[in-house]
């Protein structure tokens, strides 16, 4: 399967750069490769190296494009960031994640990531492993119904699932739309509203690629293998990224203890602050309005960085 030639623009560009701070001689890991807008941007930005990873084997043609155009400089390395230990073996100066389906899988119709788009409904990153459609034509209603609360926030996720096993028992469900209609039949979609699908997709989308759970052995595999001062930048895009991002960062960052002004401070009793892995955590960044009117992808999205102490 040979990716399409889709525009994609990356999404936060401006800030990835700054706060990821690309310097002479610096190795640097573009966990997502996708359309490698910002490996790109990381070796115009300075005279280093990058790795970039991606389980996507469309992606392929346009990273052997930047191989021979960055020859010594670039890097590309087969596989998902969840193995980010496995695949990086290397300490780094920073790394860069960008949390979510591209924009090119949206547009690839044949992926299945679209409800508006006619296609088989797949919505596997890798391409191989479990689909969609395995999904939603054999998990028991109960599972059905979690896996979309759980992982699309929709608060239909009952009558949604009930619907779905009610459909299958006359037809397997074989399409993108025709999943879609199933939706469109308890709540039609309205113009400048969210698409009642939205949220379902979403929930799919992730359980069947472990986006979650890969996210957690990535961003701790990452930090692990930066350098002391090496910068760790996240973008995601929907809130269960971002809280998986955010308690990341907190829980290993160095945080203030308070003790009461009135209790007596000796060697014995003066409390200890634990070493964590960063020495800087940022709160959240979101994009600029004109980012935002430029590029739909942009509304949604999230930057968080972190630097190791």
């Amino acid at each position: 399967m040979e990716q399409q030639s889709v525009k994609h623009i990356p999404v936060m560009l401006d800030e990835v750069l700054q706060y990821l701070q690309p310097h002479d001689g610096g190795l640097y890991v573009d966990s997502t490769f996708g359309n490698g807008g910002y490996s790109e941007a990381i070796l115009k930005s300075a005279d280093c190296k990058v790795i970039a990873i991606d389980r996507d084997p469309t992606v392929r043609q346009r990273a052997e494009e930047l191989a021979a155009k960055y020859p010594w400089r670039f890097e590309f390395r087969a596989g998902c960031f969840g193995n980010f230990a496995d695949i990086i073996s290397e300490e780094i100066d920073g790394a860069v994640f960008d949390i979510g389906v591209s924009s090119m899988q949206i547009d690839n119709a044949e992926r299945g990531f679209s409800f508006s788009k006619e296609a088989k409904l797949d919505m596997r990153m890798s391409c191989d492993g479990i689909s969609a459609k395995d999904i939603v034509n054999t998990y028991s209603e109960n599972d059905l119904a979690d896996l979309i609360y759980n992982y699309g926030e929709e608060r239909k996720s009952r009558v949604i699932a009930r619907k779905i096993v009610e459909y299958r028992q006359q037809k397997e469900i074989e399409t993108t739309t025709e999943l879609a209609d199933i939706i469109y039949d308890i709540c039609s979609p309205k113009f400048g509203e969210l698409n009642p699908a939205t949220r379902t997709f979403q929930a799919l989308r992730i359980a069947v690629n472990d986006e979650l759970g890969e996210l957690e052995k990535g961003l701790k595999a990452a930090s692990l293998r930066l350098k002391s001062g090496g910068r760790l930048v996240v973008v995601d895009f929907h809130s269960l990224e971002d809280r998986i991002v955010k308690l990341f960062f907190k829980e290993n960052s160095n945080k203030r203890e308070r003790v009461s002004k009135y209790a007596e401070i000796s060697a014995e009793t003066k409390p200890q602050a634990e070493k964590k892995l960063f020495c800087e955590i940022s709160k959240v960044i979101i994009p600029t309005k004109e980012e935002c009117n430029k590029n739909f992808r942009a509304h949604s999205a999230k930057l968080r960085y972190a630097v190791k102490g």
